[in-house]
């Protein structure tokens, strides 16, 4: 097969798989989408400098064992197993850490920080299968390919996501803590914990033989807690909303069919579409707005309740005026 033709169709293989995972980790955060030139910038950090950055690092990391060994694969396993985990998910911790340092308004739940780390994961994985699966159509054909395109996207589709959003997490966690330890101790952790997954995984997988099935178990069930953490945090921004928004209704900044609505992700949605197909794309757009800034405003006020901050103050004053004079096109 010619290169070109091959670099198409493992494009093709890598990129199919990816948009509907990140399809999946978009619809997920129900209440307050993150910003989309975020979201792309940290996918995009995951897939070009984060990919080109790791391979320089493991690359350099592999030089000594080649020289001292002489023995290629020997070493190529050691650096898969012991570099590979603690180099990549460093790299995409960079993109995590630089949200955190300058676009840490973004950051208003646990969520916010498991979504940024799944985003980065799934750009870096998107190029790293492109990679493999032209390796393994060199050196096995046509059924190497195919068995690896579906282990790579299927099986183990999520795995980079699944580590870079314990990074995310740990530091969503610092970001929205007041206590110093646990700012300290919580992104740390979120890493610590990529790491040994992603080390375990790799351990598993190059050592062969009855340990492979160790890796479905170290996967799997790192991707069933994660799932169980998204769905805890979903219900934690469900009760800020409801918590934080009540008093807007007394506040005349809402009504209460209003306040109802913004409360569930279900009647948010069901509304939205009712705009979109009775007064438009505009009306729509108007609608997710307005929801958007509810969502806002209750997860202000709980970092306002946390930090007693002026900028939240600052924000809380803003967003009430905004959501007012939104709410005026959908009573």
């Amino acid at each position: 097969m010619p290169t070109a033709t091959l670099l198409l169709i493992s494009t093709t293989a890598a990129l199919i798989p990816t948009l509907f995972y990140v399809s999946i980790v978009y619809w997920v955060d129900r209440y307050e989408k993150e910003p989309a030139w975020l979201l792309a910038a940290t996918f995009f950090w995951g897939a070009v400098p984060g990919v080109l950055l790791a391979f320089l690092l493991n690359s350099l990391l592999g030089l000594p064992l080649y020289l001292l060994t002489s023995n290629g694969p020997y070493a190529d396993t050691a650096v898969a197993i012991f570099g590979a985990p603690l180099v990549e998910e460093s790299v995409k911790g960079l993109a995590l850490v630089a949200i955190f340092l300058f676009w840490r308004q973004e950051i208003d739940s646990p969520l916010d920080g498991i979504i940024y780390g799944a985003m980065v994961g799934l750009g870096f994985a998107m190029v790293e299968n492109i990679y493999y699966f032209m390796s393994e159509y060199w050196l096995g054909g046509t059924a190497a390919w195919g068995i690896n395109v579906f282990l790579r996207t299927v099986i183990f589709g999520l795995n980079h996501a699944l580590f870079s959003s314990f990074t995310g997490l740990g530091i969503a966690v610092a970001r929205l803590s007041p206590r110093l330890a646990v700012k300290f101790a919580a992104p740390v952790l979120g890493w610590g914990t990529a790491v040994f997954l992603h080390f375990m995984h790799n351990l598993t997988v190059a050592t062969g033989g009855v340990l492979v099935c160790f890796s479905f178990v170290f996967d799997w069930g790192g991707i069933c807690l994660i799932l169980v953490i998204i769905l805890w945090a979903l219900l934690q921004e469900q009760n800020w909303i409801k918590h934080y928004l009540a008093d807007e209704v007394t506040q005349n900044t809402l009504t209460v069919n209003q306040y109802r609505l913004a409360c569930s992700g279900h009647q948010r949605m069901l509304f939205n579409l009712e705009m979109l197909l009775n007064k438009g794309w505009r009306a729509n757009r108007r609608a997710n707005h307005f929801f958007h800034r509810c969502s806002e405003l209750a997860y202000k006020k709980h970092h306002h309740h946390l930090f007693s901050d002026k900028q939240s103050a600052a924000a809380i004053t803003k967003l009430r005026r905004e959501i007012h004079d939104l709410s005026q096109f959908l009573l």
